[in-house]
């Protein structure tokens, strides 16, 4: 069943656009580091060492592969998924308080270094991935005339 909405050219146009920026050279840089940044949180505690934190490694196993999914849809549909580019900087923040927040076990330096490092890398990238989004989101404006109203404004 095909909703009449996602019909209409205005639409068409916008995931045109999404698309074609999607498919820019910088964008698939920046998703192929942030896919790059989420798979290595998720394999992070065997490199580092911290197998022992079971709340910490399942935490970390979870979201990091939360972000290499948001960064591949990121790639291959980002018409479509520009709507929740606004996560992938959230699970950046989340890594980085994760050792201190998640009970269990006193965080150690190697957690701490590890996930403050990679959370501000999944940060920076998911803040260019949406800022991507929101710059091609909005419209161009144009300067209006002094004295000039439209329908619906005071």
């Amino acid at each position: 069943m095909v909703r009449s909405g996602l019909n209409r050219p205005d639409v068409m146009e916008l995931r045109q656009t999404y698309d074609r920026v999607g498919s820019a050279a910088p964008a698939q840089v920046m998703d192929g580091l942030t896919c790059l940044a989420g798979l290595y949180l998720a394999i992070s505690p065997w490199v580092v060492g911290f197998t022992g934190f079971r709340s910490l490694l399942v935490n970390n196993l979870i979201v990091g592969l939360a972000v290499a999914a948001l960064a591949l849809g990121y790639a291959s549909a980002f018409g479509r998924t520009y709507g929740v580019s606004w996560v992938t900087p959230l699970l950046g923040i989340w890594t980085i308080i994760a050792p201190w927040v998640i009970r269990g076990q006193p965080a150690t330096t190697a957690t701490i270094w590890n996930n403050v490092v990679t959370g501000a890398v999944i940060l920076v990238l998911g803040a260019g991935a949406m800022a991507l989004a929101l710059r091609h989101r909005m419209p161009a404006r144009t300067p209006r005339a002094a004295g000039e109203t439209h329908p619906g404004e005071w």
